[in-house]
């Protein structure tokens, strides 16, 4: 918090207690409106956290800003609803007691946002097992359920709590949540059946007729149409933008089934709501034969309820009277009939819910006896004034000021509780002690509650008119109270918080006297077949023998039962504010912020919360932060931290008025004291910023340095080294080799040995050497050579193979021939070196002198089938010949020339010139001595340059004018045959 104080002219404060003058409206507003337009939607007043709903996404509720604020103090990082979820969570594991979080303000503030965001907190801090993942969930799921049935779109709102809650969550020893249970305060009933104009009924009944399935519909009588049911068209606005019921409606079905809801209790609780919108479409016309009304519509569908029809009818339309020892069915009016129908819905939809409400609790109940300690949410409605107001929000405003008396109380008492626990003085706080509001209303026999009683009880007819007189007569004198026809008799002063006017309060004797019109519904309720109306109208509840409580005695008893509650636990506090009626964003509207300034009490929270002295802190931590600014205390202080503390501030020059030493705290009174310490450490830290940098920037210099010397040092000792074993290693292998040269030389006419045998390797590199600088002209001039030496035996016997004969030099001299046309362009050359060749393969006679022969396959050019012939050779032509017989003749001058491939297959392909249409084409011949075959071929033909080695295809001439194709590949296995292009393909 300490650090953010630089900033406190463009963002404002963190702590609303730091504020200079803290007493002035318009400096509170000021900072809530500067942190506000910088999107900082959350401020401290000590511990209670101010919530400004921004009305857009922050993107300030992730996975990864919860695990910042966890485990971490509250002060520590800016403020945030997972900082004080986190400082409950936690002070509760530490001090194993329990604690609430009161959550409050006018509706559309934000409030049931806060709660979601609190749970979804401890859904994600809390240690996960599998109960304690089950139990999550139905904690998290109870909030759609109970926003889908006592949740409705309002003028201010389009989720508005139209209910009180109180949720208490269980943990165990660990901080595991283990359990949990609801408590309701107030429902709107009155919102089942009517509607101001712009608003809804509760979300759920539209949730069913726009997203349930058409079988429920069917079996429930409604139509997907919100049109068709008077319940849900007085406010005139059944579609919301920002509402998707269909979506909801799946979100609350999804939920009833991870509550674990049976399938029967689902159908039973839809009945219901259904038969409320069946009821509302109930019309009533007068009988003036029979002096009595029946309705004209409705009856069939209200049978889902499982009462008879003709008690159906009975029940909506007349009333029993007690006549001496006999009841007596008497006839409603229309009107009278109506307003028991309305009665009759309101009393069926708020039992339900009170029932949903006992369900919910059924499933979160701990089922281990052991002890628990409790986190309370209470999201309570705020303190609002409309033009008319109806009973519900006199009740709401009674308890607001209920819990605003609570709130100063339990305000006041921890404050003074830490400054006694700290030794300090406790200074009175001037404070309005809202007690006199509370009790003009609570007050037994003298209160509002206690006038509205009377009223509702006295013989005769009891009207608002009667109860407003009532009033007007026994309170006309106290300060706070007011009505239209007092304010004519005396100055009408602005309306304020504190000040219970009925000015614009309306419906409070007819809202009480409900239960009047319904006894005789008690007992037709009671004929139901429905499991859970069986449920909501037992036949154990008294009926007229006795009285029951009217409605504002049964919540001044329940607000008695909740205060007790909050009272046996810690508080913590979260204000929502609504900063414009517009729901925009960015929007700030001072009046209405004001207002609601006024009616949370936040300036006399902030009052009572600077009582004395505006900060305190540990001494640790203010040691800590501070310790610069003093040379003493810096860099460590060796004593006490309270002996560094009281050091650090009288060097700062505190005076003895501005700040008071604690037993644990240091406490400061003025926030300008502390403003004025940050900004001195403000310019201590860039001073020591400059001489840690200094210090740190020769430390990595010299650091640098060092390593560099280091460096070289090592590198220098490992080079010498290196030249040291390599010198050595040179003279040793030197010493080697002059030793082994003189042994090669002494015993190089004897056998090879390991002794002589590099010696003589030696020898022959050396003549090899010579040699290569006299090489011959040809391999066969014989007196070129050099006299090898006499290891040298191989030269020897090739000069004497040369010397052998003609023969043998024209066989070299072919074998040269064909390297030079073969050699590195064809891959099975290689193998044919060592094979001789010789002068003909077959003996055969012919007509003319045969100069070579040699046997072939000839492949056919018209389905390339195999046919063996004999290639002959003479000194004009080429004969393919079969037994004799020649089969085609190519004379040499015809020869365009050969094609082979560059593979290792025998094939080659004979090209002749023709043009001649009935001439045969070229010749695709295989040869197993295809080397010799057309080396021989270049000498008779006198041809040398009419071989060409070809890479893949090879193109041959059928006849004059067609083509054929012999493809050529490489594969594992040699294969022959036609493709299916027609081509001949060789593998």
């Amino acid at each position: 918090m300490e650090g953010s104080l630089t900033a406190r002219d463009r963002v404002g404060l963190q702590d609303f207690v730091l504020l200079e003058a803290y007493t002035s409206e318009s400096a509170f507003l000021e900072n809530l409106r500067k942190r506000f337009h910088e999107n900082l939607i959350y401020t401290y007043i000590g511990t209670l956290l101010v919530s400004v709903n921004p009305y857009k996404e922050l993107g300030i509720y992730t996975k990864k800003q919860m695990d910042i604020y966890m485990g971490v103090n509250l002060f520590e990082l800016p403020p945030h609803i997972y900082a004080l979820a986190d400082n409950v969570y936690r002070t509760m594991l530490t001090e194993s007691n329990n604690h609430f979080i009161l959550i409050s303000g006018e509706s559309g503030a934000g409030k049931t946002e806060a709660s979601k965001k609190i749970l979804q907190f401890y859904a994600v801090s809390c240690p996960s097992t599998k109960l304690m993942d089950n139990v999550r969930d139905r904690l998290l799921l109870s909030n759609p359920v109970l926003e889908a049935f006592g949740n409705a779109k309002t003028l201010k709102n389009d989720n508005s709590s139209r209910f009180g809650k109180y949720m208490d969550i269980q943990f165990d020893h660990v901080g595991g949540a283990v359990g949990g249970h609801i408590l309701s305060y107030l429902l709107e009933k009155s919102r089942v059946v009517h509607q101001n104009h712009g608003e809804r009924n509760f979300h759920i009944f539209y949730q069913l007729v726009e997203g349930g399935e058409e079988d429920l519909l069917r079996w429930l009588g409604l139509q997907r149409n919100c049109q068709q049911y008077s319940y849900l068209v007085q406010g005139e606005c059944a579609k919301v933008s920002s509402i998707n019921d269909k979506t909801d409606w799946k979100t609350v079905r999804k939920a009833l089934t991870v509550i674990e809801f049976s399938e029967s209790n689902v159908e039973s609780l839809f009945a219901i709501i259904a038969s409320v919108l069946h009821l509302g479409n109930v019309k009533f016309i007068a009988d003036s034969r029979e002096d009595r009304n029946i309705y004209t519509n409705g009856q069939s569908q209200l049978l889902l309820l499982g009462i008879p029809t003709q008690v159906i009818q009975v029940g909506l339309t007349h009333r029993k009277i007690a006549a001496r020892s006999e009841e007596v069915l008497s006839p409603f009016t229309i009107d009278h009939a109506v307003y028991a129908r309305d009665a009759l819905a309101k009393a069926i939809y708020g039992r339900t819910f009170t029932w949903l409400v006992n369900m919910l609790n059924e499933s979160l109940a701990n089922k281990d006896s052991s002890r628990k300690t409790v986190i309370g949410l209470l999201d309570i409605y705020g303190f609002e004034v409309f033009n008319v107001n109806s009973f519900e929000q006199f009740c709401i405003n009674y308890c607001n000021e209920k819990l605003q008396q609570l709130f100063i109380q339990l305000t006041l008492k921890s404050e003074q509780e830490e400054y006694e626990m700290e030794g300090i003085e406790w200074e009175p706080v001037p404070y309005f002690n809202n007690k006199i509001i509370c009790d003009l209303v609570e007050e037994k026999f003298k209160g509002i509650i206690a006038v509205l009683d009377e009223e509702c009880l006295r013989p005769g007819e009891a009207t608002d008119m009667t109860f407003l007189e009532k009033l007007e007569e026994k309170m006309a004198g106290h300060p706070h109270f007011i009505t239209h026809k007092l304010a004519d008799q005396k100055t009408r002063k602005t309306l304020e918080r504190g000040d219970f006017r009925l000015l614009h309060y309306a419906g409070e004797v007819t809202y009480c006297v409900d239960h009047v019109l319904t006894i005789f519904h008690l007992q037709v309720m009671r004929q139901s077949k429905n499991a859970i109306v069986q449920l909501c109208f037992p036949t154990t509840e008294p009926d007229s023998k006795k009285r029951p409580e009217t409605v504002a005695t049964q919540f001044k008893s329940s607000l008695v039962g909740l205060t007790e509650i909050l009272m046996s636990k810690e508080p913590w506090y979260v204000r929502c504010i609504k900063p414009n009626e517009g729901k925009q964003p960015g929007s700030f509207d001072d009046v209405l912020v004001r207002h609601q300034v006024k009616y949370l009490g936040l300036m006399e929270h902030l009052r009572v919360r600077r009582a004395g002295f505006a900060y305190r802190r540990r001494y640790q931590i203010f040691l800590q932060r501070y310790k610069p600014l003093c040379p003493d205390t810096w860099p460590n202080w060796k004593g006490t931290a309270a002996e560094g503390v009281q050091c650090l501030v009288k060097h700062l020059g505190f005076k003895p008025d501005e700040y008071k030493m604690g037993r644990t705290k240091i406490f400061i009174r003025h926030p300008r004291t502390l403003f004025a310490t940050e900004d001195a450490f403000e310019v201590c830290k860039h001073e020591l910023a400059t001489r840690i940098q200094a210090k740190y920037k020769g430390y990595r210099v010299k650091g640098h340095y060092m390593r560099q010397r280091e460096a070289a040092t090592t590198i220098e000792t490992c080079w010498r080294g290196l030249k040291a074993r390599r010198e050595r290693q040179k003279r040793a292998w030197a010493v080697k080799v002059i030793k082994k040269f003189i042994k090669g030389f002494m015993t190089r006419n004897q056998p090879v040995s390991v002794d002589n045998s590099e010696y003589l390797d030696y020898v022959r590199q050396n003549y090899l050497t010579r040699l290569k600088e006299s090489l011959p002209k040809t391999v066969l001039d014989q007196n070129t050579w050099l006299t090898p030496p006499p290891i040298m035996k191989e030269v020897s016997r090739l000069r004497m193979y040369l010397n052998s004969g003609a023969h043998v030099v024209l066989h070299l001299q072919i074998k040269g021939l064909t390297s030079s046309l073969f050699k590195g362009r064809k891959e099975n050359y290689p193998h044919s070196v060592s094979r001789p060749f010789v002068d003909t393969r077959i003996i055969i006679s012919f007509h003319a002198f045969p100069q070579y022969s040699v046997p072939v396959v000839k492949y056919d050019r018209n389905g390339f089938r195999p046919r063996f012939r004999q290639l002959i050779y003479t000194g004009t032509a080429a004969y393919l010949v079969e037994e004799a017989k020649i089969k085609q003749r190519v004379q040499f001058n015809q020869l365009k020339g050969v094609s082979v491939s560059n593979l290792s297959d025998n094939f080659f392909i004979l090209h002749i010139q023709s043009e001649d249409i009935k001439q045969k084409g070229d010749l695709v011949l295989q040869c197993d001595h295809i080397f010799e075959a057309l080396t021989k071929l270049c000498l008779v033909a006198n041809k040398e340059n009419c071989i060409n080695v070809v890479q893949g295809s090879i193109k041959f001439d059928i006849q004059p004018g067609r083509e054929g194709f012999v493809d050529f590949k490489s594969g594992q296995e040699t294969m022959i045959y036609r493709a299916k292009n027609g081509h001949l393909m060789v593998v």
